[in-house]
């Protein structure tokens, strides 16, 4: 594994973790922000989780682990089949347990029945204050263009955003929906602060670029044309559905694949799909495998694809 990943500080914190979506709150707990909440970009407007580390949450998580119910009732009872509403629902599950949420997925309408917009969280700051989070948890994959400011340079892996893209719909639309007169019709008061929750991982094809307004310390992985999937070498590769891509994989060790076996399934995949495919690089353990690395397999012409959606 190599040295100083947060797949390795996450195996070493959270390893006694066993319930994939337990481990997948405490990711959204411990991950780093994927924006720099410092920077100018953003003027202010992005926070990060408060109260969510020591002794207390450590055990709070140990119990879920052993006693996963309630978590897994509330998941099962809201359906979800999108990674950004299962996010959402294990963040107000937290936000509930330290007794901050005052609202989650809040709908404003207007008068004429139509939907204004949607507050994804309302809660009491440390200071008991209202605020407004609009929240995200986000995959790009980085693609360095010249013609490109360089959050738009960090494209969706289905290039239908960019985290440029995103962050404009979010800084000019919806962290103002407090001010329009629908939304403050159904608010008993309005939040002194509006400000975005960034979560999320970014994957480069080469060693990590500095982007301006990401965090120095995020979440990073790699991206390589499936031409180029021979290079790759690892104990065992798993490849990872949408809704296990929050935090490091861990799992039997014979469930892993082989490079071969890999190869066939991507280029399975690649033949009727053109959708990029999340893979992880496992390292074993006795009868366990724990993710190393991980990355994003995309068609040859992905690149190319790419950086025309960017320019258009």
């Amino acid at each position: 594994m190599p040295e100083s990943t947060f797949q390795r500080s996450f195996h070493a914190r959270r390893g006694h973790l066993r319930n994939p979506c337990v481990r997948d709150l405490a990711w959204l707990l411990d991950s780093p922000d994927l924006l720099d909440t410092d920077s100018p970009l953003w003027n202010g407007r992005i926070t990060t989780l408060f109260s969510h580390q020591g002794a207390a949450i450590d055990a709070w998580l140990c119990r879920l682990d052993e006693r996963p119910e309630e978590l897994l009732a509330l998941i099962a009872r809201h359906g979800f089949n999108r990674l950004g509403r299962y996010s959402e629902l294990l963040m107000a599950f937290f936000l509930t347990y330290i007794g901050a949420l005052q609202a989650h997925g809040l709908q404003v309408m207007a008068t004429t029945g139509e939907t204004v917009g949607e507050f994804d969280f309302l809660l009491r700051d440390p200071s008991a204050h209202l605020v407004h989070w609009e929240f995200a948890t986000k995959f790009y994959l980085f693609d360095p263009d010249e013609t490109a400011f360089q959050a738009d340079s960090l494209v969706g892996p289905n290039l239908a955003d960019t985290l440029g893209a995103k962050m404009r719909k979010i800084l000019e639309r919806q962290l103002g929906l407090s001010q329009h007169p629908a939304a403050q019709a159904v608010l008993k008061e309005l939040p002194i602060l509006a400000q975005a929750l960034i979560k999320g991982w970014l994957f480069y094809p080469a060693k990590p670029p500095s982007v301006p307004g990401v965090n120095r310390d995020h979440c990073r992985g790699f991206w390589r044309p499936l031409s180029d999937f021979a290079e790759l070498r690892h104990d065992g590769f798993l490849i990872l559905p949408r809704l296990r891509w929050l935090s490091p994989a861990r799992s039997a060790a014979d469930q892993c694949m082989g490079g071969r076996a890999a190869l066939n399934a991507l280029e399975r995949h690649f033949a009727a799909d053109a959708m990029p495919v999340m893979i992880a690089l496992m390292e074993l353990e006795g009868e366990e495998a724990v993710e190393a690395e991980r990355g994003f397999i995309v068609p040859d012409d992905w690149q190319s694809r790419a950086r025309q959606f960017v320019r258009q």
